[in-house]
């Protein structure tokens, strides 16, 4: 295993496109680094400039202390999971776990000892004999992921390893692959659009948005602490709840709605008021005033939708939210909620940068 840095690394394509401005990244020795963000945004360019599929336009990346700017991928000693499995249909599960170390001339005794323990650990020994259209997807995703295993490589690149698989399968994956990778501690990069997924697999997370790394660290500092406001609507399931406001020098404002308790913003500028849904309850002499369109039931939990009282988004309805209630709350469409929530656990931000002001 080995640490990995970015330092400076830009994209630029021929036609003068843009995809990575300046990331300045160092990843330890065996920590699981997840890239999230929207499609588009870069996440996965930046993988595949780490395996060497992307050449980098400017800045170095290293593994080790070894920059690997202009090393072929086959050298950089890094193993990509990719989201279509990438098998080989006319081989085996055995031949495609092979093919790569008998292409570096491996004894063979050494590539069946390395198949024999990676196939157990992936819990497929029995599929070795298998090819890859005798298989489900969940079981494909495991020979792809034994492919990389065999090869002991310094780094482990996953590209939306999962996002082919049905969202059961999903979950149970997602909890293999940090057990896998905890108990190899491989230095591991892991790209995926879904934050649930990268919440749950991260030890630090890189939000990035237009080809720039928005916020970096451990997934609750994210959610807890979120410097910009596409990290916080970003980051956290159900999305927190954004109500735009302005500040009148004393109290939040929208329509008719007024939110005590914050102090210290700049008046005369759009702020966007960032609630969780889960720092909301109910109480009788709430701030808020919701009528419920709709309630989702989680079993344990339920997801209450409404329209705020007295608000206006900007094309002129009242705001959405939403409230997480246990499973006892259970109120009808067209019930009228008090909702209350602390200032201190809400977030403001300035709408034209996104910046954090509270």
């Amino acid at each position: 295993m080995a640490q990995v840095e970015l330092k400076q690394v830009r994209k630029t394509y021929p036609n003068g496109a843009e995809a990575i401005f300046g990331v300045d990244m160092h990843i330890d020795s065996g920590e699981l680094i997840v890239f999230v963000g929207p499609s588009g945004c870069g996440k996965s360019t930046l993988l595949r400039m780490v395996a060497g599929l992307e050449s980098v336009t400017s800045g170095e990346i290293l593994i080790g202390d070894k920059v690997i700017n202009n090393v072929s991928p086959s050298e950089r000693d890094v193993a990509m999971v990719f989201q279509n499995y990438a098998l080989y249909p006319h081989m085996s599960v055995r031949g495609n776990m092979s093919y790569g170390l008998k292409n570096r001339k491996m004894p063979a005794d050494e590539i069946e000892r390395r198949i024999t323990d990676a196939a157990r650990m992936l819990k497929i020994d029995q599929f070795l004999d298998r090819q890859p259209n005798q298989l489900s997807g969940g079981q494909r995703q495991r020979v792809a992921m034994g492919r990389a295993i065999v090869r002991n490589p310094q780094v482990f690149l996953f590209d939306e390893p999962l996002s082919n698989l049905d969202a059961k399968l999903r979950v149970q994956m997602r909890i293999e692959i940090k057990k896998l990778q905890r108990r190899m501690n491989v230095t591991s990069i892991y790209v995926t659009h879904d934050q649930t997924e990268a919440m749950t697999l991260a030890d630090r997370l890189a939000v990035i948005n237009e080809g720039r790394v928005e916020q970096m660290g451990v997934p609750m500092e994210l959610y807890a602490n979120p410097r910009t406001l596409f990290v916080a609507s970003f980051i956290g399931a159900p999305q927190i709840n954004l109500i735009p406001v302005r500040f009148d020098g004393t109290s939040l404002t929208n329509g008719t709605l007024k939110l005590a308790g914050f102090s210290d913003l700049p008046t005369g500028v759009d702020l966007m008021l960032g609630i969780r849904p889960d720092v909301l309850s109910i109480a009788p002499e709430g701030q808020l005033e919701l009528n419920v369109d709709l309630v989702e039931q989680h079993g344990g939990e339920n997801l209450i939708y409404g329209a705020l009282l007295g608000t206006k988004n900007a094309a002129g309805d009242a705001q959405e939210i939403c409230l997480k209630g246990p499973q006892s709350l259970l109120p009808a469409t067209d019930d009228k909620l008090r909702l209350a929530f602390d200032p201190a656990a809400a977030f403001v931000f300035r709408t034209d940068t996104g910046e954090r002001l509270k």
